[in-house]
């Protein structure tokens, strides 16, 4: 008898609340008619055991539609939520008069928002609904948008409106973004979730391809490259190819590897995610760390050669079963395996996000497997060697402000004598006192390189003695088997 009372009850509530709903709907402003539907519909849901009914009574009578944008979807971040945070944060400025001002973290500019969660917009005439909520189904601190809107305007809406929506909060986002610099974080720090994978900090190198000590030509062919592909997206569409590119950079220290990577990231306005491969235990952690990496980015391997043990791997043979393996510290706890590495740059994965550019650099090219750097993977390989006289004239421009002068003639000849890296060339013409002095400088540079010349011949002729003593040893040895 309770049971039966309590159930009329109930249908008794639920009567009048959808009563109450379709007054709303005949008299009342729209706007204070969507607040109330939402006090009624919020009133509905407390009684649990008629969740589900209480649902399907609102399918039926309420002529809104309301569509959910996650700011995760599954374990990886939803782009769709930034760009919508982006545009409804930039919508908000333009209506409202109570904002407020945060420095946020990826921005180069001051960000102003409306302090409130609804926010209103209009597309061809037609009025929508924006509202962020914390997530009812997480116990961090994710967050969703909610946009709603009459379903008489649902094909324009999740349509035109909502590709308006992502394009125009891409947009923004590109217009106010300041470069950031990635580093991953080691697995046991990711917790258990998504946001702890890679750390980040703003990126304010003043690099740029003016700066860059090489020659002149083979700097206009790098630019001539990047700016094909930075534009190329159709082009490698048509070709179904991941619009993708790989860039080797090898040479001795100090030549200016990570300047270049660092002048490209500005001339792209990429973000650069510096990819340590010795703190990543295997391939599967490899391939989360890429699949959280942005599109239009550089993902960097610096001193690759180093880093794991992919230096003609398959070329090894496998230990004797008496042989006892020994391996660096650091390789004990990463299964990175050379299959991971490829299919990270050139595989099923690469083609996860777009506009990517990957960059490995190494001291020791001849150490690589040819495998990670063939035409496809590594597409451009750019040498990076010792300063050269035009490299030397772009420096002396840099660092004192001169064209020419009278002792250029002389350090010409002894570049081309001397091997010196562009870094060492750079520390000999840093002015030493406030005020400039060319002269110094440029003397100081001419006595550095007579000294690494002497020092150059030295060591020839040591090598050479060693050589003609181990030959004369050699055949020593010989007589005296010989009888």
């Amino acid at each position: 008898m309770m049971i039966g009372d309590s159930w009329a009850q109930i249908g008794s509530t639920i009567a009048g609340l959808m009563f109450t709903l379709a007054t709303l709907q005949q008299f009342f402003p729209h706007q204070l008619r969507l607040s109330l539907q939402q006090f009624v519909l919020a009133s509905l849901q407390q009684f649990s055991l008629v969740q589900i009914l209480c649902d399907k009574f609102v399918n039926l009578f309420s002529p809104y539609i309301h569509i959910t944008f996650p700011e995760y979807s599954g374990y990886w971040s939803n782009q769709a939520f930034d760009a919508i945070e982006t545009y409804v944060g930039a919508l908000s400025t333009t209506k409202a008069s109570l904002l407020k001002g945060s420095l946020v973290q990826n921005s180069k500019a001051l960000v102003l928002t409306r302090d409130d969660r609804k926010v209103c917009d209009e597309f061809n005439a037609v009025q929508v609904w924006w509202v962020l909520e914390p997530s009812p189904t997480s116990s961090s601190e994710d967050k969703y948008f909610q946009l709603i809107f009459h379903r008489q305007h649902r094909d324009l809406i999740t349509g035109s409106y909502l590709d308006h929506v992502i394009e125009q909060g891409k947009a923004i986002q590109a217009k106010n973004k300041q470069r950031r610099l990635y580093t991953n974080n080691p697995s046991e720090n990711w917790g258990s979730y998504k946001k702890n994978l890679w750390s980040d900090i703003a990126f304010e190198s003043p690099a740029t391809f003016q700066t860059i000590a090489m020659d002149p030509n083979k700097k206009e062919e790098i630019i001539n490259d990047l700016v094909s592909f930075s534009k190329g997206k159709e082009y490698y569409m048509k070709l179904g190819k991941p619009w993708k590119r790989g860039y080797l950079l090898y040479g001795p220290p100090g030549t200016g590897k990570s300047t270049m990577i660092a002048a490209m990231a500005n001339f792209l306005n990429y973000d650069i995610y510096d990819l340590e491969l010795t703190t990543v235990k295997n391939n599967t952690e490899l391939r989360k760390l890429l699949a959280e990496t942005s599109s239009k980015s550089i993902i960097v391997i610096e001193d690759i050669d180093c880093s794991l043990d992919v230096t003609g791997e398959r070329k090894k043979g496998r230990p004797k079963s008496n042989e006892k393996e020994t391996e660096p510290e650091n390789e004990k706890t990463s299964k990175v395996t050379l299959s991971g590495i490829l299919n990270f740059i050139d595989g099923t994965w690469s083609a996860c996000g777009t506009g990517r550019i990957f960059v490995f650099t190494t001291n020791h090219i001849d150490k690589l497997d040819p495998a990670l750097i063939r035409r496809g993977r590594m597409d451009m390989h750019i040498e990076l060697s010792y300063c050269s006289f035009e490299a030397f004239k772009i420096l002396a421009k840099n660092y004192l402000d001169v064209d020419s002068h009278d002792l250029f003639e002389k350090i010409g000849i002894l570049l081309k004598e001397t091997e010196m890296t562009p870094a060492d060339v750079a520390e000999n013409l840093m002015p030493k006192r406030e005020k400039k002095d060319p002269d110094a400088c440029l003397n100081s540079l001419i006595q550095a390189l007579e000294n690494a010349k002497e020092k150059a011949k030295l060591k020839a002729e040591k090598e050479k003695n060693i050589k003609i003593n181990k030959g004369k040893n050699m055949k020593f040895y010989a007589k005296r088997l010989l009888f």
